[in-house]
């Protein structure tokens, strides 16, 4: 593995003064910038200290040693390591002769002729295909014009002209490792600079130049292909310390042995650095991204429950850490001794078993929580409530009968689509029903009770007008088994719509709606989720009354933060009273204009619940939609009343939290609910120094109630590496777990600062981390060349599609509403979707094998890679687009909407047809939410919101194109290392 990481020569040879695209945010920045975390303190960049980092040393003949191998894995290959045509890595292989390298511009180094004479001697030109990497940039136009400078006067013109055609024949042989620039010697040499500085204040003036080849940079798309090619369909096993998974995009199968499945937990980096000198220094993220109850494929194996009876679980008595694969076993197995905190503790007796010849209990594979990484104790009483057993959890739908949704028809969707989801609540495994209760509310500025007993020959309804102090009118009755009352909840679903059929009424409450929720659940002494249907804003006088307050002149000044800040007072009230009871809130929203989402959606995004949103709801466009995501909320794995600890070994901690969460403390998160697509992500910090030999290990407990009401204990273990080098760190990151952390910290951010210094947090930290490797791991190279770590190739794009995404761009063309919902969004993600969002699917449909059951590899984000006569699926876990060229064919076009034809029948499936209708379905069954498709022809209107999500080019609302933001980053780079 090469230290020197993807290197791209002269195309960042002159990054321009301004970032192009972005109206603010990128001005010059000040003579010593700082560097921080969002919202913490910032830390100016600085050399490592003395004795801590190991320089890259020279040889006699000045060539970089190779690096030294992991312990752990020493064949250890990073993901994605396909050559790119704009990067050429400078690497010095085992075995191999050293090659000649390009010096520092700060490192002495030999006249520009004599390095390149070593140089032309040093390439291997016949072994070109077979050791491309190990090859040397030496086709760097800098050379060229430093060259032909020095011999212009000195050599015979014959003699000049020869040399510049040799050297221009090897830029030919070299063209697909490194492409050229305008150099900085000599004046202008012809490049594709100008292809990149149109949006570039104080741009160099010259002749026209080419453009710069998009293959030339990193590509997300190849490092996906790459990832998948070398470990999909593989087994997995993570008994290897500090071992890095494939990407989330990759389709494999986890073999727990010791540490948790990457489904469940996924770290920013798999080496941590042993001080937090190192840690200041590289400003690389500590992170671990936890999701608890992810889903697992069916063809692995469940996580076992282990039951101690009255006993319960086994922990430190010091720490509280539970019985996991890292404690060791001492004196015969009657002690053991914490990995975590080093406490010695009796084994209870019942627990006893002897150790074998290697120190190992004998029953070592026998006990889920000794051999495996995830697992689930059965709780006792201790860990329950009032020290009693917790009811099964309910589902109340509520839902908003005021004049809009009548005439919509969404009401009378919505009692239909009820009465055959709730045949498919949620059960445990091997239950012959579904254990959760469920309830009905109707409301507008009053709310209606329903009594839907099992005895009763129709529903009785019961009004609550006095919304000042919410109560639930009847006990028996409201919460029910929708086995013994399906009759009754048959009848009350039929009746609803035609009871309000003739309502008048077009305001309506929202605050007191949740509160009847939280009063029903109390009353019945269980947690469970409300699932709220709503249209308007709460204008109607009562508690939590909302007034518009969408002001378009805020956005882009300093005050442009309120308009994601919730009003507090009553809601902040309902959030606590929430989290206490158990409470989960489900949002519905059908807006036809502002409805202050920012406050409405503060409740569902600290009680573990999500928001959906349809803008202009109608029936026929938007109905499948809705009832889809409808359906997967109902549906999904959950818990609730839920509790997570996340503890750490000596010398670090957890220090914070982002999610669809609640704190009391600085250490309990407390989610009223949380399911199998909810992450929590926990940044680290350092306490102390780590040891190498030992590793930082990571055990996460999550105390929830299952959907049949009992009490479980899920952990998680994972152990890390450390290392004193911080080459090992920038080998061990994960670009997907880093981008998830930037994506939650900007947007928790943005509630406190100006969106302006947000973007220059993210992007002065990435600079630092970048110019931290170059600095500290790469070898010696030229100025001009941008060196990214090959773990982190294509970090740039993704942290520049951040910044293009709505709640980070100041644009007063987009929705107030949608900018705090894609907040709110992001804030409970894991590092599959966030991933997605930033870097969307597009797949080409017009040139597929219909016949293979692999879906088409997708192409490069940007409108260069799509072609007139195509079609092309474009998603991003929330929208989905069919974009159709205007030269598409007319038989492509009927193949893929199956039309009918002369020749065919209207009732034959298409083959296209069929493959695409396929494709889309897989897709919608991957996500957490559903995806309207929405089919948009080229040059149509409508386009533009496809292009939007064409991220690798520049921003339609403001941002830089992906090309623009490496020569931005590279300029803040080499300001950093001068």
């Amino acid at each position: 593995m090469s230290q020197q990481g993807y290197v791209a020569a002269p195309p960042y040879s002159q990054a321009p003064p301004g970032m192009g695209g972005y109206q603010v945010g990128y001005a010059a920045g000040p003579a010593q910038p700082l560097y921080g975390h969002l919202g913490g303190a910032p830390h100016p960049f600085s050399a490592p200290a003395a004795g801590v980092m190991k320089p890259p040393g020279s040889t006699a003949a000045g060539m970089v040693p190779p690096p030294v191998s992991s312990q752990y894995n020493p064949n250890y290959q990073q993901n994605g390591s396909h050559q790119q045509s704009l990067f050429c890595t400078n690497t010095v292989s085992h075995g191999q002769p050293p090659h000649a390298l390009p010096s520092s511009v700060a490192s002495p180094g030999p006249p520009p002729t004599q390095q390149l004479t070593n140089q032309m001697s040093a390439m291997n030109l016949g072994n070109y295909g077979k050791h491309a990497n190990n090859l040397a940039c030496v086709c760097n136009k800098t050379f060229f014009l430093i060259f032909f400078t020095e011999l212009q006067n000195k050599m015979l013109s014959l003699f000049t002209s020869f040399v510049v055609t040799m050297l221009i024949s090897v830029m030919n042989i070299f063209n697909s490792s490194c492409l050229a620039l305008p150099g900085q010697f000599g004046g202008m040499m012809p490049g594709p600079q100008a292809g990149m500085q149109g949006g570039f204040p104080g741009a160099m003036a010259g002749p026209p130049q080419k453009k710069l080849d998009p293959d030339a940079i990193p590509s997300t798309t190849q490092v996906i292909e790459d990832d998948k090619a070398k470990n999909g369909g593989q087994v997995y096993c993570t008994n290897i310390r500090g071992q890095v998974p494939p990407l989330v995009t990759t389709d494999f199968t986890v073999q727990d042995q010791g540490n948790a499945s990457p489904r469940f937990i996924r770290c920013t980096t798999y080496t941590l650095p042993c001080t937090a000198e190192l840690a200041k220094q590289c400003q690389v993220p500590l992170a671990a991204v936890v999701k608890p109850l992810a889903n697992l494929p069916k063809n692995e194996a469940p996580l076992y429950a282990v039951n101690h009876g009255e006993t319960g679980p086994i922990r430190c008595n010091r720490c509280k850490a539970y019985m996991c694969p890292y404690m060791q076993f001492i004196d015969g197995g009657r002690r053991y001794q914490c990995t975590f905190c080093n406490c010695v503790n009796e084994v209870p007796v019942f627990y006893f078993q002897h150790l074998d010849h290697m120190g190992r209990r004998v029953d070592f594979y026998e006990r889920p929580e000794l051999s495996l990484g995830s697992y689930e104790f059965v709780a006792t009483l201790d860990y329950c409530k009032n020290n009693k057993p917790p009811n099964p959890p309910a589902f109340i739908f509520m839902i908003d009968v005021s004049y809009n949704n009548i005439k919509s028809g969404l009401v009378k969707l919505i009692c239909d689509e009820l009465k055959t989801l709730l045949e498919k609540l949620p059960r445990e495994e091997g239950a012959d029903c579904s254990a959760v209760k469920v309830g009905f509310v109707t409301y507008d500025k009053v709310l209606h009770f329903y009594n839907v007993k099992s005895a009763l020959a129709q529903p009785q309804m019961m009004v609550v007008s006095d919304t000042t102090e919410m109560f639930v009118p009847l006990l028996d009755g409201f919460l029910v088994s929708y086995q013994d009352s399906k009759p009754v909840i048959c009848n009350l679903l039929d009746q609803i719509p035609t009871m309000f059929a003739d309502t008048a009424e077009s305001e309506t409450v929202f605050a007191p709606v949740i509160q009847a929720g939280v009063e029903a659940f109390k009353a019945a002494e269980c947690s469970g989720k409300l699932f709220i249907f709503q249209s308007l804003m709460p204008t109607a006088e009562a508690p939590g009354k909302l007034k518009n307050r969408d002001d378009k002149k805020l956005v882009n000044t300093d005050k442009e933060k309120t308009l994601f800040q919730p009003q507090k007072g009553v809601y902040e009230q309902l959030c606590k009273d929430c989290v206490v009871q158990g409470c989960c809130v489900d949002l519905f929203l059908f807006p036809n204009q502002y409805l202050d989402l920012a406050t409405m959606a503060d409740v569902p995004s600290h009680t573990g619940g999500s928001v959906y949103k349809y803008n202009n709801f109608q029936m026929e466009t938007d109905g499948e939609h809705f009832l889809a995501d409808l359906r997967k909320s109902v549906q999904k794995h959950i818990g609730f009343d839920a509790i997570m600890r996340v503890r750490t070994s000596t010398g670090f901690r957890a220090t914070d939290f982002f999610g669809a969460i609640h704190m009391n403390n600085t250490t309990d998160v407390e989610m009223a609910a949380v399911d199998c697509d909810k992450a929590v992500t926990v940044e680290f910090k350092h306490d102390d120094a780590l040891s190498e030999e030992s590793g930082a290990l990571i055990q996460c407990a999550l105390l929830y109630t299952n959907i049949s009401g009992q009490r479980r204990l899920r952990v998680h273990n994972l152990s890390l590496n450390c290392s004193s080098q911080l080459s090992e760190l920038y080998k061990s990151c994960e670009t997907d777990s880093l981008i998830n952390f930037f994506a939650k910290s900007a947007y928790r951010a943005i509630l406190n600062q100006p969106l302006k210094n947000v973007r220059e947090i993210l992007v002065n930290q990435t600079a630092h981390m970048l110019a931290c490797y170059r600095k500290n791991c790469a070898s010696p190279s030229a100025a001009s060349q941008l060196i990214l770590p090959d773990a982190m190739k294509v970090f740039p794009v993704y942290m520049n599609s951040l910044m293009k995404t709505a709640p980070l761009v100041g644009s007063t063309e987009l929705s107030t509403d949608d900018r705090a919902h894609q907040r709110l969004a992001v804030m409970a993600m894991g590092v599959e979707d966030t991933q997605l969002l930033l870097y969307p699917r597009l797949i080409p449909l017009h040139n597929m094998d219909v016949d293979s059951e692999v879906a088409p590899a997708p192409v490069r984000c940007s409108e260069e890679r799509l072609t007139d006569s195509g079609l092309f699926l474009l998603e991003n876990g929330h929208s989905m687009f069919l974009w159709i060229g205007q030269a598409a064919s007319p038989d492509l076009i009927q193949g893929i909407f199956n039309l009918p034809s002369l020749s065919t029948l209207p009732d034959v499936d298409n083959p296209l047809s069929k493959k695409v209708r396929a494709i889309i379905r897989d897709l919608q069954n991957k996500r957490p939410n559903s995806m309207k498709l929405q089919i948009v022809r080229q040059k149509d209107k409508p386009e533009m919101l496809f292009r939007q999500l064409l991220v690798e080019d520049k921003g339609l609302h403001g941002g830089a194109s992906y090309v623009d933001f490496l020569c931005y980053v590279h300029r803040e780079i080499r300001q950093l290392l001068t």
